[in-house]
């Protein structure tokens, strides 16, 4: 058993249903063998793992912060999965994906949130803020909000664009204390008045040891590329002490922030 797994459950993949065709990385609506939809996220597309990675510890750092965030579950794709799908292009990300990918609980009926006709507080939008100043995610954007409404509630989906340091692995040591330019452009920024209460409850909840359990949730091979000589375990601790060192220095972006959401309103 792969202790790495944690709490997040596997599924196997058992029926194709349709393509989400937003951005280049073709995720897809399927259904699994415990007989839910979910959008399947693959392993073969776009960014690749580090999509993968970047959702998984995304996602569940949100969940232990409180947000609304879908079920993610591994989800096994077999090798001969896809062989009858007609679209070259699907059947050519199946054969890419096939192994261990990631998927979140499919939110039927849900809409893409929109700030004009659904105001957050001040609060909320300052713990959003946070969390992906927190993340580098750069991808929460009035043109791309990556929020839903479903049953009246707030839930946060696709984390796969944060901790884009991981590209590269350059510095990331000086990467973690940087501010976040970026959230400059954040669908949110306007009303989040709040940065530095939430910065001091968020920091509470987020112990190094709560760190440290959602990190030990990447899968071996999410972590080992033919590109590197790095163990998966050592890539893992990369992770630890990226989030550990960002939290630590959260001032920076704190202020980055502040000095953002001044010159908008």
């Amino acid at each position: 058993m792969d202790i790495h797994k944690g709490q997040l459950r596997t599924v196997n993949v058992m029926r194709y249903v349709t393509p989400l065709r937003e951005g280049g990385s073709l995720p897809a609506i399927a259904e699994a063998d415990d007989e839910f939809l979910y959008v399947l996220k693959f392993r073969g597309a776009g960014q690749g793992v580090k999509a993968l990675v970047a959702e998984l510890l995304g996602g569940e750092i949100a969940r232990t912060l409180g947000f609304k965030i879908p079920e993610l579950v591994f989800a096994n794709l077999d090798t001969a999965f896809g062989r009858t799908e007609p679209d070259e292009e699907i059947q050519d990300l199946l054969k890419a994906s096939t192994g261990l990918n990631l998927a979140l609980h499919y939110l039927s009926g849900a809409i893409t949130y929109d700030p004009t006709v659904n105001r957050l507080s001040g609060k909320l939008s300052s713990q959003i803020v946070w969390l992906d100043c927190l993340l580098t995610n750069v991808d929460r954007t009035p043109r791309n909000t990556n929020m839903l409404m479903w049953h009246q509630e707030l839930w946060l989906i696709d984390h796969g664009a944060a901790l884009y340091f991981h590209h590269s692995w350059h510095n990331w040591e000086e990467q973690a204390k940087r501010p976040f330019a970026q959230v400059k452009d954040h669908v949110l920024l306007p009303w989040a008045d709040e940065l530095e209460t939430v910065d001091t409850e968020f920091k509470a909840i987020l112990t190094s040891e709560r760190i440290r359990a959602i990190v030990n949730l990447l899968p071996d091979d999410w972590l080992i590329d033919a590109c590197s000589e790095d163990l998966a375990e050592q890539r893992r601790e990369v992770y630890y002490q990226f989030l550990t060192t960002r939290l630590s220095a959260s001032i920076n972006f704190i202020n980055e922030a502040q000095h953002a959401r001044a010159s908008i309103i």
